[in-house]
């Protein structure tokens, strides 16, 4: 058994586990790319002799084993990329959690479990390692003990969203006007094809003279395979001519939903679009009783933005490593420091 068929074996045991992190999401973001799976065992960490009541809850939770009846306890799934002499793992693009997720009867193994993946990781020869650690893993600072350099990042989540005027009620009095001028707007779910959305963000990033940060071709595999799950929808603003606004390309799991890739138009900037957007974003997320996630921002303005409707900031981290100091300089020559975020 291959450890990619492991790690789908334990992705459909941990529910819980990010979209960001499922084989399938990693086959559509990493297409023409390779990815593959570190996995840890119960032979690669040593076990302590479990009570009665550890005993119980391992065997109560959902585990895998492999075909020599070792038990996963963690994985880390990856994206490898080569690049003239240089070896290096990076986030996907569109792709905000990845690093090692831990079986959750296992938690109190962290330590052992940073070490293990430490190890292979300096076997694999890397000149350069980059991840994103999900909210509340514990690796990150034993990685940091051993040579890992940690970077705290910020996400905006509202988590409560059962009583919608409570939520709205948090909203900020800007927020709350920019509504009012959008009461002749109007949402749509799915009126946009995915060619459509790629077509409309890419004019909107052309009035302000910016490109598209990622391809036409990237966003229909993501969005089919997407689709096929039932796990993204493309949420648009029109006025009563039915001419596009906004938009917002949606995508979600068991916990949260991500505004994965919003959008609107300059010239109706004070329309009050993007804050229906958000609304009608935040509406659709209550019905599928998920939280809901605005994909974090390293932009002021844009953080500004998402707090003024009521969001809490939530930190989450990355973790990087240059085995190569050549690595640096490259990255310097070939721009690859901005792919770090994008790839």
């Amino acid at each position: 058994m291959t450890n990619k068929e492991l790690y789908l074996q334990f992705c459909q045991k941990h529910s819980s586990m990010p979209i960001f992190m499922q084989p399938w999401w990693l086959d559509a973001v990493g297409a023409g790319k390779a990815w593959d799976v570190i996995i840890v065992t119960s032979e690669n960490i040593q076990l302590s002799t479990p009570d009665s009541t550890e005993s119980e809850d391992i065997l109560n939770d959902d585990i895998v084993f492999t075909e020599d009846n070792k038990i996963v306890v963690a994985v880390m799934p990856y994206l490898i990329r080569k690049k003239w002499w240089m070896t290096y793992i990076l986030m996907p693009q569109e792709t905000q959690l990845g690093g090692v997720w831990i079986s959750p009867s296992f938690s109190s193994y962290a330590e052992q479990i940073s070490q293990y993946v430490a190890q292979e990781l300096q076997a694999m020869k890397l000149h350069y390692y980059y991840q994103h650690y999900c909210i509340d893993n514990p690796c990150p600072s034993y990685l940091e003990s051993l040579g890992f350099k940690i970077k705290k990042h910020t996400t905006y989540r509202i988590e409560e969203l059962e009583d919608l005027d409570s939520v709205i009620k948090r909203f900020s009095k800007n927020q709350k006007r920019n509504l009012q001028k959008a009461l002749s707007l109007h949402a749509e779910h799915d009126s946009l094809s995915a060619e459509q959305f790629y077509r409309f963000h890419t004019d909107c990033l052309k009035a302000r003279r910016r490109n598209i940060s990622y391809t036409r071709e990237f966003l229909l595999v993501l969005y089919i395979k997407a689709q096929r799950l039932n796990q993204c929808q493309v949420l648009s603003i029109h006025n009563a001519d039915g001419e596009v606004y906004a938009a917002a390309f949606l995508v979600w799991d068991s916990q949260c939903m991500y505004y994965l890739i919003p959008c609107f138009a300059f010239e109706h900037k004070d329309s009050g679009a993007s804050s229906l957007l958000v609304l009608e974003a935040i509406k659709l997320a209550r019905e599928k009783g998920v939280a809901f996630d605005f994909e974090g921002s390293n932009k002021r303005n844009i953080a500004k933005f998402y707090k003024q409707f009521g969001s809490k900031p939530k930190t989450y981290f990355s973790v990087k490593k240059y085995y190569r100091p050549l690595f640096v300089f490259a990255m310097l020559y070939n721009r690859i420091k901005n792919l770090a975020y994008k790839l």
